[in-house]
Formats: structure tokens, sequence, C-alpha cells
């Protein structure tokens, strides 16, 4: 019995091989397993987006932060010590240059310029008189020159007065805008205290820093464009000057621009954000940021061909907000795929899902 059915189990093995070896031969289990591969490569296929790649305009530019000054602004102040007999000004207005804005006490260096007066006149006629004298020999030479001494002193006395009393009537250096005044009438001053703040704010500067690989594209006469908080205008300033060098602590260039500021909108203090515009490319190539995959060896994007995702080596140029230039890897009209590319591998099956252009 036993013997019975070891001979059916091995002659059931032997016809079990037999029948593979003949399916095998004509391809049964091979076309089976092609279609099971079809299936599993239709069922892994990723749903992408593409964008097709094009020419646009594009503008290289930089986006930095800055500060507006006053094109001239200055703190008045006294330059004696003294007590304030007057102030000639209204707060907010207009001055012009030269004008007349506060006095200090002023009647000791008056009597002090009076009495100079009368010893400079005495002097004077004591000159002369010794000048007559030794015109005559009638006086020695060392006598008449103790007399010219005695009135340069008094000369120079009196021009020593007069710029005492310059200083005691303090006049605007430039045409400005008067701030609110620090002091009161009567109060005494100490020597540069100050009194009131003077700015000329039309024109007004702008002051910014650009990184320094960027130094040797701004020049003199280059316009920057700048927009200020609580301001949805964009304006306008030409740049008029740079620091001779790159600051070692920022690594960047100082550089100043002028604005006009016809009706004072820009105020000096008001924080700027400023574009700087470097050059503008009318034919450049671009795809969407996020197509883009960092490598070590550089940068590659998935372009959507036949239903696969097919890599392709890029040369990157320009950025900006949502784009980037591709300057070598790509031709007008490619479908580069924008979205799942984390998952993607080289001839990977996709379907497309949406397109834009």
């Amino acid at each position: 019995m036993n013997k019975h059915l070891q001979r059916t189990l091995s002659l059931s093995i032997i016809v079990l091989i037999v029948l593979f070896l003949i399916g095998n031969k004509a391809g049964w289990f091979g076309k089976k397993a092609e279609n099971i591969k079809q299936a599993q490569q239709m069922q892994q296929a990723i749903p992408v987006s593409i964008a097709v790649a094009g020419p646009s305009e594009l503008t290289d530019h930089i986006v930095t932060t800055g500060s507006i000054l006053a094109d001239e602004e200055v703190n008045i102040c006294s330059e004696i010590p003294g007590r304030l007999v007057s102030l000639l000004f209204t707060e907010g207005t207009v001055v012009n240059k030269g004008d007349l804005l506060a006095k200090l006490n002023d009647s000791e260096i008056l009597a002090q310029i009076n009495r100079n007066t009368y010893s400079l006149k005495l002097a004077q006629e004591r000159e002369q008189r010794q000048k007559a004298l030794l015109d005559k020999e009638a006086v020695s030479q060392d006598v008449y020159d103790q007399v010219l001494t005695e009135l340069n002193v008094l000369k120079a006395e009196a021009n020593l007065l007069q710029a005492q009393l310059q200083k005691s009537q303090i006049v605007a250096p430039f045409s400005g805008t008067i701030g609110l005044r620090q002091v009161s009438e009567g109060a005494y001053l100490s020597a540069g205290q100050p009194i009131v703040q003077l700015a000329r704010t039309q024109p007004v500067k702008i002051e910014f820093a650009v990184p320094e690989r960027y130094a040797s594209s701004i020049h003199k006469g280059d316009e920057v464009e700048f927009s200020i908080d609580g301001n949805s205008e964009s304006f306008t300033a030409r740049v008029y000057a740079t620091n001779p060098g790159i600051d070692i602590n920022s690594r960047a260039l100082p550089v100043r621009a002028l604005f006009e500021n016809k009706t004072q909108q820009v105020k000096p203090g008001n924080f700027a954000s400023i574009t700087i515009r470097l050059s503008q490319l009318s034919n450049a190539l671009l795809v969407p940021a996020q197509a883009i995959i960092p490598e070590l060896s550089g940068n590659k994007v998935f372009l959507f061909k036949a239903g696969k995702a097919v890599q392709s080596k890029v040369t990157l140029g320009i950025r900006n907000a949502t784009s980037v230039q591709v300057t070598s890897g790509l031709s007008a009209g490619d479908s580069v795929i924008t979205s799942g590319i984390l998952q993607l591998r080289d001839q990977m099956p996709v379907t497309l899902q949406s397109a834009e252009k």
C-alpha cells in the first residue's frame, strides 16, 4: 500500500514538471507575469501637475531696506552761555537761511562795545599825534610803537566783542522747517544746549546698503524704487553717492539716493523698502521654483514625456518670487512636472492631473 502511494505521488510530480516545462516554453506563465507587471505599473502611476516652460520678461533686481534722512538737519544751539530773552519763530513753520530765531541777553556785551569804542577813539588820536612827532623826530620809535600796539589791541578787542554779539543772535543756517522748541524764554542756556531742531525735507535722502557682490552694479545716477509704511504708493529716487569702500562689519556698500519729495509725503525717519533693478531680460526661459530639485552635483527637473517622468539636468540663472530662469537643460515648450517631485524617479510612470502655461 505504501509502495503504491509513493509510486502515484512520484508519477504526479513528474506529470506536473512536464506540464510546467511545456507551459513555460509556450509562454503561458511569461504573459501572465507581464500582465501582472503592467497592472502594477498602472496602479503605481503618480498623478502630477505640469507647467509648460516658455520665454518671458524677467527683471533682475535687489530688494533691501533703508531709512529716510532729511537733506539737511541740525539742532539749533547757543554757542555761548546766557539768558534767552526772545524766541522769534513759530513751531512747525518754514524759515529762510539767515532768519533770526532767538536772542540771548546782550546788554553786557553792548556795554563792553561802548567802552571799547571810546578807548579806540582815544587810542587813534594818540597814534596820530605820536606819528606826527615821529616824523619830526620829536619822539623815539619805541614810544610810537607802544602807542601803535595799544591801538591794535583795542581793534582786536572790538572784533572779539562783535563776534560775541553775533553769537548772542542765533540765526537759521539754512532754509527748512522748524520743529518743536526745547526751551522757553527766560531760560538760562549753557553753551551747546539745544533750542529747536531745523530740517530741510525737500528733497530727502534714502540711505541703504547693497550686498558686496552687487557693489559693482550700483552707479551714480541709477534709479531705485522705494515704498514706506502706511503708504501704498511707490516712489522713485536717484543714486547720488556711495561710500568709497565696503563696510567691513556688514560686508555691504552704503548708498544714498535723493528724492525730490515735492508733496512732503515722505518724512525723515521713515522705514523704506527699496527695489533696485539690475537688468531686464526680454526672452528668459522660466519655470516654477517648486519644480527645481537641488542636488550635490547641481539641479534637475522632471519632464512629462509619453506618460513618464524623465529627469533633466538644468543650469539656473535669475530668480524672482515665484519663478527661476533656466539657462540650459530645457527648451521652450517642455512640460515640467511641478507636483509630487519628491516621489518621482527617472522613467517612472505618471498621469497628468493638471497643466498650466
